[in-house]
């Protein structure tokens, strides 16, 4: 069993706030500031660049790419860290793409997260080759998987709702179709017990700044498949994702395996502040979490349904259709959202009427949902949200 009041404690959580953001940023672990002095004072300070060796980091992308493997059911040595979310996404479509070069549709949803879209799009111009982006409602992309898709890119979970895509069905479809699955993990590592090689995904992205704690700009992740591993060519053929690197040879040799989709340079302060986090995970069942991350849901939904009736469930009903998170629309949800944050109340807000809740058991408890229920309640009865305080768009919403 995973003891989650422990987990609760190795996090800093500021006095008097419940912090239901989780799926946005994570909060700080406890023991991250104390690793990064680490590694500023005592390897890059002391070791200056023979830190590349003798502290290993050269080999932290390979290395925290593993230990995220655990908590997504990836083949060990195919998962590497580097570079952000959106260079994954254009990384694993443009190798798959390759891969199916007689097709030209990729298929993905309107619940897909808009960077994702947008990378697709940006990568069709550039291949110039007639491909086309064909977005379709989630509840309409099994039916529309046909023998036109050459890549099937979906967001496990969608951002807004917390509504979630069953991997293993469509993965299946897309085989059955001929094409190839890619799968973006940004809401469901960390939040729900993925399976990767069980499903026989193809290739899968994810950030690590969310559920995963990793801080603000935390690198992101991609998996290829091992079937794959050694074919899927490197659209971005960076320095490190040749063959001999340190050989400084003037054409690109593609490395062996997943580390052909290394780029540059290892984020190294990024990654020992996401290595703090992932001590934490290692204690971690996710069975365990994802019963927990349900009950905390339900309990959420019954009392804010039961004293908010102007907030209309924008997630699944279902338990087992839901992410990680709680989502309600509400024609003032900006405003609210607001609101709830001057009362010590974090969430998010998603255009355009999305108020979003991350249900993080890590270390949020019965007491947080119960507090944050309340105060909810207390915004509607009584209006707050309509403060002109609260009506002034930040950058960050």
């Amino acid at each position: 069993m995973t003891d989650f009041t422990a987990t609760k404690a190795m996090f800093h959580l500021p006095e008097g706030v419940v912090y239901l953001d989780g799926n946005s940023l994570g909060p700080l672990p406890k023991a991250a500031p104390e690793r990064m002095r680490q590694v500023m004072r005592e390897e890059w300070g002391e070791m200056l660049i023979t830190g590349w060796n003798k502290a290993g980091w050269m080999a932290q992308p390979a290395a925290v790419g593993d230990r995220i493997a655990r908590l997504i059911g990836a083949e060990p040595g195919h998962v590497v860290m580097g570079d952000t979310l959106s260079i994954k996404v254009y990384q694993a479509l443009a190798a798959a793409l390759t891969m199916r070069p007689e097709r030209k549709v990729i298929l993905s949803d309107s619940g897909n997260f808009p960077t994702d879209l947008y990378m697709a799009e940006g990568l069709i111009g550039e291949l110039d080759k007639g491909h086309e982006l064909r977005v379709v409602a989630p509840d309409e992309v099994e039916q529309a998987i046909t023998d036109e898709v050459a890549v099937l890119m979906l967001t496990q979970v969608d951002y807004r709702t917390g509504r979630m895509h069953d991997m293993a069905r469509l993965t299946k479809k897309a085989h059955e179709n001929g094409a190839l699955a890619i799968w973006d993990l940004a809401h469901s590592a960390g939040a729900v017990p993925v399976d990767l090689a069980g499903c026989g995904a193809d290739f899968a992205v994810g950030c690590t700044y969310k559920f995963l704690n990793g801080g603000p700009g935390a690198p992101a992740f991609i998996y290829v498949a091992p079937r794959h591993a050694d074919m899927a060519r490197p659209a971005l053929s960076g320095w490190l994702g040749h063959a001999a690197p340190f050989a400084f040879e003037q054409a690109y040799r593609a490395g062996d395996g997943i580390a052909r989709m290394r780029v540059g340079t290892p984020p190294v302060l990024a990654l020992a502040s996401l290595e703090t986090a992932l001590d934490i995970w290692d204690g971690v069942d996710m069975a365990a979490l994802r019963a927990r991350s349900q009950a905390l849901s339900e309990r959420f939904i019954a009392a804010v349904e039961a004293s908010c009736p102007m907030l209309d469930l924008a997630s699944p009903r279902d338990r087992d259709r839901r992410g990680s998170q709680v989502s309600f629309r509400f024609d003032h949800g900006y405003e609210a959202m607001q609101a709830c944050i001057a009362l010590g109340v974090i969430g998010d807000f998603r255009a355009p009427d999305i108020m979003r809740f991350g249900i993080t058991p890590l270390y949020i408890d019965e007491a947080d949902i119960d507090r944050a229920a309340a105060v909810i309640a207390r915004i509607m009865e009584q209006r707050l949200w309509d403060d002109a305080a609260y009506h002034a768009r930040a950058a960050v919403t």
